[in-house]
């Protein structure tokens, strides 16, 4: 077979691969996957924090001031919006916000971030950002640490204060958050099951 009747089979082999995948109605795998990230009191209690977020893979070069550019709007990730759903009002950073779910949206800088959430929701990346929706923009400054090849958001406990924490490559921002906590159902489990053996022995 001559080198370009291969080429033409090859591309054909392609296309008839794509129809099928489209035809069976799923899209293909995300480079950047979601990711659910929730703070807990402990392993067993109901979160009191939710992000979903996309996960983008740093590539060879530095990412802040490169692929995400110095002040302006970022989507804190890929793809879709991240959003942050609180179970409870909480104060972020500060500023008090009521229970609910709101995209999380950042406008990153050499040495200050600025950290907003926003009510408008169900949004492709930073789009559509419109400051009308603003619930809550507060500043924070950013630190240096080891390199983390994909974006991630967590949670710390830090010396008996909580912190969201957004890190990829050398930088990490935290961001200060003040929940009540309830208790865990661990206690509470153990404390019934101990009443349940002290009605036994009576």
């Amino acid at each position: 077979m001559k080198k370009s009747n291969q080429s033409i089979v090859f591309v054909l082999i392609i296309m008839l691969v794509t129809v099928n995948a489209s035809a069976q109605g799923f899209s293909q795998l995300d480079e950047a996957p979601h990711d659910i990230s929730y703070y807990r009191e402990s392993m067993v209690t109901p979160p009191l924090v939710k992000v979903l977020y996309g996960r983008p893979a740093k590539k060879d070069v530095k990412v802040f001031g490169n692929t995400v550019a110095y002040n302006e709007i970022w989507r804190t990730g890929a793809n879709e919006a991240t959003e942050v759903k609180f179970y409870q009002d909480i104060v972020f950073g500060g500023v008090k916000v009521p229970a609910g779910t709101y995209v999380l949206y950042t406008i990153p800088g050499e040495r200050e971030w600025e950290v907003i959430l926003s009510s408008n929701l169900d949004v492709l990346g930073a789009f559509q950002y419109d400051p009308v929706f603003d619930v809550a923009r507060v500043r924070v400054n950013p630190s240096r640490a080891e390199e983390l090849k994909v974006f991630s958001i967590s949670f710390r406990e830090h010396k008996e204060a909580l912190q969201m924490v957004l890190g990829w490559d050398t930088t990490r921002v935290k961001i200060p958050l003040e929940v009540k906590k309830k208790g865990t159902v661990a206690t509470k489990f153990n404390t019934d099951r101990s009443e349940l053996q002290e009605d036994k022995k009576s």
